[in-house]
């Protein structure tokens, strides 16, 4: 039977990447929502098979500016109180912190480029292990802490908290594991204000885009296939402190 993943996107060239292909081999319809354009509904989001909330150059905390992001976030505690499988990055990640309860803050500084993940024992032990040694784009000036029940699987030196996961169901990303290294050009100039502002060149991004090239093109698609067909991978089970399994 086709199941249906439902993409919140944000800005149009921050989208599914590297994931859609991967989605449209195990027999997902992929639809795009555009934040801000169409309405963003708990009915809506709670039908699809697969949730996946993408990134984009505003905060999570930004509602006032932005009033959808609070339809949205509303949307998002609703599919995962209903126990729907939920993946959110970058900005995603950050508004699935906010909808589970957990504080988003600025970082301080912006993580830009491409750097490998630090797993932690749990994150050994997930999907994300196919990350190992594997440099992925990092694009962001805010953080999210780890949700009450969570478990926390990676970092970076410049930020401590990089994903998450509530039981096997709910996957948080600060990183961006959909980005397609073929395809960063566009980022570059969608960003170019804020590239400029940094006292960044995009050169050397290219350059660490084209090193990245198919090894974590081959990484990414290992990563999603095995957290939407767990018994693709080894058997492993992480626990929380809590207690609550988290694979």
């Amino acid at each position: 039977m086709t199941q249906t993943a439902l993409a919140v996107r944000h800005v149009a060239f921050e989208d599914l990447g590297l994931i859609e292909p991967v989605l449209n081999r195990l027999g997902y319809d992929v639809l795009y929502l555009d934040a801000g354009v169409h309405e963003i509904s708990a009915e809506t989001a709670v039908e699809a098979d697969l949730l996946v909330v993408l990134g984009g150059p505003i905060g999570a905390a930004d509602a006032g500016r932005y009033p959808f992001l609070t339809a949205e976030v509303d949307a998002i505690r609703e599919r995962v109180r209903r126990g729907g499988r939920t993946l959110g990055i970058c900005l995603g990640a950050q508004l699935l912190a906010r909808a589970l309860g957990a504080g988003v803050k600025a970082a301080g500084h912006s993580e830009i480029g491409y750097t490998p993940l630090t797993l932690t024992d749990e994150g050994l032990r997930s999907p994300l292990r196919h990350l190992a040694d594997v440099p992925v784009l990092h694009w962001h000036q805010e953080r999210f802490d780890i949700p009450a029940g969570a478990v926390r699987l990676a970092s970076t030196p410049a930020c401590p908290n990089q994903a998450f996961a509530v039981g096997s169901h709910v996957l948080g990303l600060q990183f961006h594991l959909e980005a397609d290294p073929r395809a960063l050009e566009r980022w570059l100039i969608g960003h170019a204000q804020a590239l400029t502002a940094l006292g960044l060149h995009p050169q050397p991004l290219r350059d660490a885009a084209a090193g990245a090239g198919t090894a974590l093109t081959t990484a990414a698609a290992r990563v999603l296939t095995e957290w939407l067909l767990p018994a693709s991978g080894p058997a492993a089970e992480v626990t929380s402190a809590a207690g609550s399994s988290a694979w």
